[in-house]
C-alpha cells in the first residue's frame, strides 16, 4: 500500500483543523436552521485544497470561489479563511506567482466591493489584517521557491565541481601512464634491444673471434646494469618511495657520442649549431628521439650503418636519422616507438615525419622549437 506524501498529510491536517473549527462554530451558534452552504462550501473548499500539489492554480480558484461564497451566504462564519491562504502559498511555491497575485488581488477586491453595500461584514482593521495575510502567504511561497531553487543550484554546482575534479584526476592519471609507458619503451626497450644485439654478436664471436665476444659480453653486462637502474628508478616513482634510487645520467645531445656508441651501429654523425645550451625539455626530447630512431634501425633496417644529422638553426632543432637498409614493409608508423617520438615532438610544438626514402631505406625527420615551451 502506498503511503501518502508529506504534502498530502499536511493538507489533511489543515483541512481537519478548519473543518473542526467550522463544526465547533456550528455547535456554539445554538439552535437555528442551517442552509446547504454551511456544509457544501467547506467540503468543496477542502476538496479543492487536496488538488494543490498536482493542480495548484485550479485548486486556488476552487478554494477562493468556495470561500468567497461561504461568508456572505452561509449562516455562520467558520475559520474557512485559512484554506485560501494556504492555497495562495502553494501556488506561489510551485512557481505560479502571477496566478497567486491575481487571485489574491481579485479576492481582496471582491471582499472590498462586498463591503460597499448596506451591511458591512468586515471592519477596516480586519480587512487590513486579511490583506496582510494574503500578501504574506504569497511572499512566503515565493521565498521558499527561490530558496529551494538556490539550494538546487548550489548542489548542482557542487556535483559539477566534483565531476570535473574526477575527470581532471583521470586525465592526469592517463597522461602519467602514457609518460611512464613512453619512458619504459625508450629506455628499457632500447637497452634490452642492445643486449639482444650484443648477445648475438657474442655467440658469433665465440666461434670465430673470441676477443669480440668478450667485448660484446662486457657491453651486455654494462647495459643490463643500466637497465636495472632505470627499472628501479621507474618503480620507485610508481611506488612513491622516498629513497635515493641510483639513476643513470639523463640522455642529452651533449652526450650524443654515447647514444651513438650504445646503439652498436656505425653512425656517420654531422652536428651544427649550439647544442649544449638548449632548454632541458628540448634537449631530453631530442636525445630520446635520436635514441629511439637508432634503436629502430638496429632492430628493423637490416643494416648496421646509419646517418645522423643534428642542427640548431633559425630557432629550430632539426634531427635527421636515416639508413639505406632493406628494412621491413612500412606500415604507416603505427608502432609504439614512432608514436612516442611524435608525441614528444608534439608536446613541444614541433613535428616529426617518418617513412621510407625514395632511394631506399628509412628516414626520421624531427623539428623542435629551440626555445621549448
Amino acid at each position: 500500500m502506498r503511503r501518502p506524501s508529506k504534502s498530502t498529510l499536511v493538507s489533511l491536517a489543515v483541512i481537519a483543523a478548519v473543518l473542526a473549527g467550522v463544526v465547533l462554530t456550528l455547535l456554539l451558534r445554538g439552535s437555528g436552521p442551517l442552509n446547504a452552504f454551511d456544509v457544501a462550501l467547506p467540503v468543496i473548499a477542502s476538496a479543492g485544497l487536496l488538488l494543490r500539489e498536482r493542480y495548484p492554480v485550479a485548486a486556488l480558484v476552487i478554494v477562493i470561489v468556495a470561500t468567497g461564497a461561504y461568508y456572505p451566504w452561509a449562516t455562520v462564519d467558520g475559520p474557512l479563511i485559512a484554506l485560501p491562504l494556504f492555497a495562495l502559498y502553494t501556488a506561489a511555491d510551485k512557481g505560479h506567482l502571477t496566478a497567486a497575485i491575481v487571485a489574491g488581488a481579485a479576492a481582496l477586491l471582491g471582499m472590498g466591493l462586498g463591503e460597499t453595500g448596506g451591511v458591512r461584514h468586515v471592519d477596516d482593521s480586519a480587512f487590513m489584517m486579511i490583506t496582510g495575510w494574503v500578501v504574506a502567504a504569497i511572499a512566503f511561497g515565493g521565498v521558499t521557491r527561490n530558496r529551494r531553487a538556490y539550494l538546487m543550484e548550489v548542489r548542482r554546482h557542487a556535483l559539477d565541481a566534483l565531476r570535473s575534479k574526477d575527470e581532471e584526476a583521470r586525465r592526469r592519471a592517463g597522461e602519467e601512464r602514457l609518460r611512464i609507458a613512453r619512458e619504459l619503451h625508450d629506455v628499457l626497450g632500447h637497452n634490452i634491444s642492445m643486449i639482444n644485439v650484443q648477445a648475438a654478436a657474442a655467440l658469433h664471436g665465440l666461434r670465430k673471434r673470441p676477443e669480440e665476444a668478450e667485448t660484446a659480453l662486457r657491453t651486455i653486462k654494462d647495459t643490463s646494469k643500466e637497465t636495472l637502474r632505470e627499472l628501479r628508478t621507474t618503480l620507485g616513482v610508481l611506488r612513491q618511495v622516498d629513497e635515493d634510487a641510483p639513476t643513470a645520467p639523463a640522455d642529452s645531445l651533449a652526450r650524443v657520442d654515447a647514444l651513438v656508441e650504445a646503439s652498436g651501429l656505425k653512425v656517420r654523425t654531422e652536428l651544427s649549431g649550439p647544442l649544449d645550451t638548449l632548454p632541458t625539455e628540448v634537449d631530453l626530447a631530442a636525445a630520446r628521439i635520436v635514441r629511439e630512431a637508432l634503436t629502430n634501425i638496429s632492430r628493423h633496417s637490416g643494416t648496421n650503418e646509419a646517418n645522423l644529422k643534428i642542427s640548431n638553426r633559425f630557432g629550430d632543432v632539426e634531427i635527421c636519422v636515416e639508413d639505406d637498409g632493406p628494412g621491413a614493409a612500412y606500415d604507416g608508423g603505427s608502432g609504439f616507438g614512432l608514436t612516442g617520438m611524435r608525441e614528444r615532438a608534439a608536446v613541444l610544438g614541433g613535428t616529426l615525419e617518418a617513412g621510407p626514402r625514395p632511394e631506399g631505406g628509412f628516414r626520421v625527420l624531427a623539428r623542435l622549437p629551440a626555445k621549448g615551451l
